[in-house]
């Protein structure tokens, strides 16, 4: 037994191997499980017990031996294989380029600041609602055409479970949980049933806003965005409200913004009036208060509601609100200085 183990020993010490192939075969050849030292392990039970000791260290010796060998040839080739690409595995790897914030959210986190200011607090809710906080709570009539499956993403196995259609929703649980004076806004990601293009998505985000409390007026109202609209376009801007229809506001009006591209002149992006719609507001109807078990006859409140992407289009000259989704790295390095 000592002999064969000397005569492997003395065939280890010459092997040499021309290609990563040749290094498998003289693995195989020696320390595997039909190579030549585990054949030396299964003649190891014929040793008489006198000589196991001896016998028993030698086969170990001879195996770490053969693997170390083995590892040597391996290393040598995969060395040889990184200079071939004239690799220097000295030199330090290439630094990771950072990202950047995205333009939705340097919009929104600039939006929250300034109403931050002027003292409203954050509020977050959950994106899968239930009808009541997303339409019934809101004062919206069961006939209304905003229930219509074409607008909503209704959950199937339950039609009164849906994809909120707007952060109206969270108005309505922070009223039946938090008793005047109110002072918030809710952002968040908002769904609707409407065909992708270049204007329009099944996906966007808004920021809503509640302000309830005693004698609070329409004048209020007006003021708390003509400030915003300031510290946002520029001290210059002007804001004009125009009556509209909500559900849950009485009354109701459309905010537009003179246009800072051209100064109120007229251009193609305010369509030559001078103006851009930007967000709608209103009272905060009665019905709305007494559902939510606050007293419409003390309290008194206005809401409003903007899209982020629409400001966001606005403030960078975006023409495609499908750029907001693709994370196309070059639309994004864009914004890197907007930090």
């Amino acid at each position: 037994m000592l002999d064969k183990i000397n005569v492997l020993r003395e065939e280890l010490e010459k092997i040499a191997a021309s290609s990563k192939e040749e290094v498998e075969e003289l693995r195989l050849k020696y320390i595997s499980k039909k190579g030549s030292i585990n054949k030396l392990f299964a003649d190891f039970k014929n040793v008489s017990p006198e000589q196991k000791k001896e016998v028993g260290n030698a086969i170990n010796t001879l195996k770490n031996f053969a693997l170390e060998k083995i590892n040597a040839l391996k290393d040598s080739f995969e060395t040889t294989s990184n200079g071939d690409f004239g690799l220097d595995l000295t030199m330090p790897g290439e630094p990771m380029k950072l990202g950047t914030r995205h333009p939705l959210s340097l919009v929104k986190n600039e939006i929250i600041g300034i109403f931050a200011r002027l003292g409203f607090t954050v509020a977050e809710g959950p994106e899968i609602e239930d009808d009541w906080h997303v339409f019934s709570a809101l004062n919206f009539p069961p006939e209304h055409p905003a229930r219509d499956m074409q607008d909503t993403f209704f959950i199937e196995k339950d039609p009164d479970v849906l994809l909120r259609t707007h952060t109206s929703s969270v108005q309505i649980r922070v009223m039946e949980h938090t008793q005047p004076p109110i002072r918030s806004i809710f952002p968040g990601r908002v769904f609707r049933n409407e065909a992708i293009s270049a204007r329009s998505h099944c996906i966007f985000h808004q920021i809503e806003g509640l302000y309830v409390d005693e004698n609070v007026s329409f004048a209020d109202l007006k003021q708390t965005l003509l400030q915003f609209a300031k510290e946002l376009f520029g001290e210059g801007t002007k804001i004009r409200l125009r009556p509209s229809y909500f559900p849950f506001t009485e009354p109701s009006a459309e905010m537009d913004v003179s246009c800072s591209i051209c100064g109120g002149k007229g251009c193609n992006v305010c369509k030559y009036t001078g103006w851009l719609e930007i967000l709608g507001c209103g009272m905060v109807d009665p019905n709305v208060l007494e559902g939510c078990n606050i007293d419409s006859e003390k309290y008194t409140g206005f809401a409003f509601g903007m899209g982020i992407e629409r400001i966001t289009m606005l403030r960078y000259g975006i023409k495609d609100i499908r750029h907001f989704f693709e994370n196309d790295v070059r639309f994004l390095k864009q914004f890197e200085s907007a930090i």
